[in-house]
């Protein structure tokens, strides 16, 4: 047993949603519809985005974006856990967890940006009508958008070196469904104050600080559409507003509960309940609720459906 403890981990076992066979049955079918609707969804605000011109606007920008980041974090895990639904033994490689990680926090903290940016749009949008097209110009939305995937880059870093800095020896079964910094924490065999004190000084930079961000726009935004005299106006912005705050809770919310908090050594069902509203169900509901429902989608994918059916593509 001592020789074991001085070995380092080579994989890791994750004990999954469920030990039940007929459970995990139920499981694979219930993300996996999750996951095709997050694909197709996603990819389709992608190419519409990009083909039609009309949608060529600092919206539909930043929510291209925003898709292909929904449909990375989506896919760094649903795949690896519709196949541990099917298997036995629910195993990872060493390496395999790291990538996982990496990728996750980088595309997940480049969305919590991306929010918080998209806000801001919406803000101007609707408070700085007249100022819109000289403030949001091409290239203030291009630096926005790297701006983003360069805070998710340093993020992911600093969370991602300080994890898989400590040493994992011995004990390699994680109680959870994929890799992420607060689930290996639980594994590490040293004390992981620093490494806790690190991820928090990184939520804060990345989630606290866009959702304040977020809060300010809305309350903008909600303080200009009461002005409104138009009734149509003001039902249509509260509603785009609700809409788009549900996702901000759902998102921010599942993951300031897993990465603001104290560590505590037992991983329990709650927490892996609540890993999945921002790993599988948030990037699913993004393009329903920000881009499907709306007037200029619709008409956008009328048209690209018309010119397939003039070239007799279709």
């Amino acid at each position: 047993m001592g020789e074991e403890n001085h070995t380092y981990v080579t994989e890791f076992v994750f004990l999954g949603l469920s030990q039940d066979p007929q459970t995990q049955v139920l499981l694979f079918f219930l993300f996996l519809i999750i996951y095709l609707l997050t694909v197709l969804g996603n990819l389709l605000i992608i190419v519409l985005t990009h083909v039609d011109s009309r949608l060529h606007t600092p919206m539909y920008f930043f929510l291209r974006n925003l898709s292909f980041a929904d449909l990375c974090f989506s896919t760094t895990t649903v795949p690896q856990v519709l196949a541990h639904f099917l298997v036995r033994r629910k195993a990872i490689s060493f390496a395999g967890c790291s990538t996982q990680i990496v990728v996750l926090l980088l595309v997940g903290c480049t969305e919590c940006a991306l929010l918080a940016v998209m806000s801001y749009d919406r803000y101007v949008a609707v408070c700085k009508p007249l100022h819109y097209s000289t403030i949001m110009t091409h290239w203030v939305c291009v630096q926005m958008a790297i701006g983003s995937w360069a805070s998710g880059a340093l993020v992911s870093l600093v969370d991602t070196t300080f994890t898989l800095w400590l040493p994992y020896r011995g004990n390699s079964i994680i109680n959870h469904f994929f890799c992420e910094p607060p689930a290996l924490l639980k594994l590490a065999l040293a004390d992981t104050y620093s490494t806790e004190m690190a991820i928090f000084a990184m939520g804060v930079a990345i989630l606290l600080a866009p959702v304040s961000l977020i809060l300010i726009s809305y309350w903008n935004i909600i303080s200009t559409v009461i002005r409104m005299q138009s009734g149509e106006g003001r039902l249509k912005a509260f509603s785009t507003c609700g809409s788009h705050l549900i996702v901000v809770i759902l998102f921010y919310g599942s993951a300031i509960f897993a990465y603001m908090r104290p560590n505590s050594k037992i991983m329990n069902e709650r927490d892996k309940v609540i890993s999945v509203f921002y790993s599988a169900v948030t990037p699913m509901l993004n393009p329903i609720i920000y881009s499907l429902r709306n007037k200029d989608v619709k008409e956008a994918l009328r048209r690209v459906q018309n010119s397939l059916f003039e070239s007799g593509n279709l």
